[in-house]
């Protein structure tokens, strides 16, 4: 199983039939699919919880980079990551790192992967003094003092985040969350999982909420990480509705990524700065920009800078997650494939969280990081909606394994079915043993907590 080779990014756009055409590159028959997860964690200074330096992390993966399958990804003179065959260690803006691991088979396949990240890890931090946390925001360090990642694409981002939002500098430099990478056969498979992903947001959130504390103190928020990305840029986050609409396609999703504002692109080697002015890829299309005329690999760039709950790229990705501990980590890629692989599955998602009502539809996605579990859905809550998911999730990987003969899966969904069954989330847990201005306790509450 292996990750989507982009061939021929270097051709011209001739029109919108292209960009379309780019997303079938995402087709797959159904023998063929594969799970893939992306974790991110905070990184952090043993002694004090406060956010590693980017000198620390340098060191890091200079360290990590000794082992033989991996090779480093330099942004002009900084090292920001590595890469391996089909799988990377990355740092994000604020730091955080991310193993981006291959499109897996099997879950035991993903949970192998990461258990030999965290060994690697742990190994090369441990000298440094570093630990590494699974939740969902930097807990102890403002803003300000944490150093922004030395790459050319961040010193575009960064400003343009204080323009088209309020927190949107935040969510580059304090949040931490889990995707998920998942395949589709067809135009109509790929949108019936876009809509069911979508209508999971509120639940994943609510489910694996773990994101309570942010600059030393409660937030007031289950998942501070969902109330920073609804502020961070509504050009680009949040729930695409087309893609509930009737008739909805590839198109739809073109429509919606031809409107959003463009970054940057790169020509000759030069990153050339787009965000001075509204300009989108549809006016891109029509008019270019100075004397450069879109390319594919525009197109490519742009979709990895638009940032909704489930976006294409073109595998699909389901980002509503906070950053789990290591031991619930594969849990969320768990839940998704028994869901979004069997077909009886999704449609007793379809009712159990469709929600026609726009309106209401908001009022539920916005209150599952306030509210957690005990989010009101009609006359339900979010906790008795997980319960009957879980039980739609087990089902569909029980008909997959019958169907492929590999492993049982199910088991790495325990410690979500414990939370659902209580109703108390991770960061509720937290919470509940949270000692104010107590760094020194808190530090080690957050080590048992969530650290791998």
């Amino acid at each position: 199983m292996t990750t989507i080779v982009k061939t021929e990014l270097d051709r011209p756009i001739e029109s919108t039939d292209a960009l379309i055409t780019y997303l079938t590159g995402g087709e797959r028959p159904q023998h063929q699919w594969g799970i893939g997860a992306e974790s991110e964690k905070q990184v952090v200074i043993r002694d004090t919880g406060e956010a590693a330096s980017y000198k620390n992390l340098q060191t890091l993966l200079q360290t990590l980079e000794k082992e033989p399958e991996w090779q480093r990804l330099n942004d002009g003179e900084a090292l920001v990551g590595l890469k391996g065959i089909d799988s990377s260690v990355t740092l994000e803006p604020g730091g955080q790192l991310e193993l981006s691991g291959r499109i897996c088979p099997t879950i035991h396949c993903c949970q192998k992967e990461l258990l030999l990240h965290t060994q690697e890890i742990l190994q090369a931090g441990e000298p440094l003094n570093l630990l590494f946390l699974g939740i969902g925001v930097q807990p102890f360090t403002p803003l300000d003092q944490i150093e922004l990642l030395p790459k050319e694409r961040y010193g575009v981002m960064y400003p343009y985040m204080a323009r088209a939002g309020t927190m949107g500098q935040r969510m580059m430099k304090q949040t931490s969350g889990l995707q998920v990478n998942l395949d589709f056969s067809n135009e109509a498979d790929c949108i019936a999982k876009l809509q069911v992903a979508q209508m999971l947001a509120p639940l994943l959130y609510a489910l694996f909420a773990n994101s309570p504390i942010m600059e030393d103190k409660p937030t007031g928020f289950l998942s501070t990480r969902g109330e920073i990305w609804t502020h961070t840029d509504p050009d680009r986050t949040g729930l695409i509705d087309a893609l509930f609409e009737e008739g909805a396609g590839y198109h739809t999703y073109v429509d919606y990524a031809l409107d959003v504002p463009m970054y940057f692109i790169y020509r000759k080697g030069r990153m050339l700065d787009l965000t001075q002015q509204r300009f989108t890829f549809r006016q891109f299309m029509a008019e270019g920009f100075e004397d450069t005329r879109p390319l594919m690999t525009d197109w490519d760039l742009h979709l990895s800078t638009l940032f909704p709950e489930v976006r294409l790229r073109p595998q699909i990705e389901i980002r509503s997650a906070d950053a789990l501990p290591a031991k619930m980590t594969v849990a969320v890629a768990t839940l998704i494939k028994g869901i979004l692989y069997d077909h009886d599955a999704m449609a007793g998602v379809r009712e159990a969280l469709w929600l026609p009502d726009k309106t209401e539809r908001d009022r539920v996605y916005r209150n599952s990081w306030r509210q957690g579990l005990k989010t009101p859905v009609g006359n339900r809550t979010l906790q008795d909606i997980s319960l009957e998911i879980l039980d739609l999730a087990r089902e569909g990987l029980a008909r997959q394994q019958r169907r492929t003969f590999i492993q049982d899966e199910r088991p790495y969904l325990n410690e979500v079915q414990e939370i659902a069954e209580t109703g108390v989330t991770l960061a509720e847990r937290l919470l509940a043993d949270w000692s104010p201005g107590d760094r020194k306790a808190n530090l080690a509450l957050l080590e048992r907590h969530c650290s791998f």
